[in-house]
């Protein structure tokens, strides 16, 4: 079983301001027409070298037309709340260019759905180790946009300013290499945070394996003698290799004093990494 002791990241044209909203979760937005069926993760296990494929379902949930446009980019998060969706095929563990699909633009008719067939043909290339990821964007494309391949804008002619919410759902594509690739987690330094009122202990942890993983974070509290009085649980969430993600846990109800504290990650099997920490609540 590993421990982790450390304490160590010239045609008419209308102008819109575009508030993204990005969905990494399978509840659809009651604003938007279109949403994405089955999930909005498509994860395989499979050796170097092979070619799998798979579809994603757009589905139109209103009553007129929705035209969408899809694509790539790449996905790093971390821990300070840094989120990138960057140019596709950069990260080194990036698997966007081992992607094909088809369409790239489609128009959903209402209460039907539309499929986007994928082909994800891995490198042979035995040096691969543990998961390669990206993101492919479903974006719907307002008929008043200058992108709508029919744009029925009641101002032609005029130039106009306003705000357009854009809701675009990314399906993130995950590789795994079959048989090859490690979990490792380093904490970062965990500190105390006030949110409105509520007394939070931030818990930092870094993926610095090669494998994705979700940890089951939790803090085991004891007072300076040894007793014990209790398991704190934080909200799991997935990490990929090299980035990081923050774990909050509860501490409201908890006299002010000193602790001391066992703070455990659990990706499950042997992989359980924890350390000694004293915690002063104030």
């Amino acid at each position: 079983m590993n421990y982790n002791y450390s304490m160590q990241k010239n045609r008419p044209w209308t102008l819109f301001l575009s508030m993204v909203f990005f969905f990494l979760l399978a509840a659809p937005c009651t604003q938007a027409a279109i949403v994405i069926s089955g999930g909005l993760t498509h994860e395989k296990e499979t050796p170097a070298g092979t070619e799998y494929k798979g579809v994603i379902e757009i589905q139109n949930k209103g009553d007129k037309a929705q035209e969408v446009k899809i694509y790539q980019t790449d996905y790093e998060f971390f821990a300070d709340g840094k989120v990138m969706y960057g140019e596709p095929g950069k990260i080194s563990r990036s698997n966007a260019n081992w992607i094909t699909f088809s369409p790239k633009r489609a128009v959903v008719p209402p209460n039907e759905t539309v499929p986007v067939y994928y082909t994800i043909t891995v490198p042979d290339d035995q040096t691969l180790s543990g998961t390669y990821w990206s993101v492919i964007m479903v974006e719907p494309v307002p008929e008043d946009s200058p992108e709508s391949s029919n744009p029925t804008s009641p101002d032609a002619g005029n130039v106009t300013y306003g705000i357009k919410q854009v809701f675009r759902y990314g399906i993130q594509m995950v590789t795994n290499i079959q048989g090859k690739g490690d979990s490792k987690l380093k904490f970062l330094k965990p500190q105390f945070k006030k949110d409105y009122g509520k007394k939070i202990l931030e818990i930092d942890l870094e993926n610095i394996g090669t494998l994705w993983v979700k940890p089951d974070v939790w803090v085991e509290l004891y007072d300076e003698t040894g007793v014990f009085i209790g398991k704190f649980t934080a909200e799991n969430k997935r990490i990929y290799p090299g980035l990081s993600g923050r774990f909050k846990v509860e501490f409201t109800d908890m006299p002010e004093k000193k602790y001391k504290a066992l703070i455990v990650a659990d990706c499950g099997g042997d992989n359980l990494f924890a350390i000694n920490v004293t915690l002063l609540i104030k």
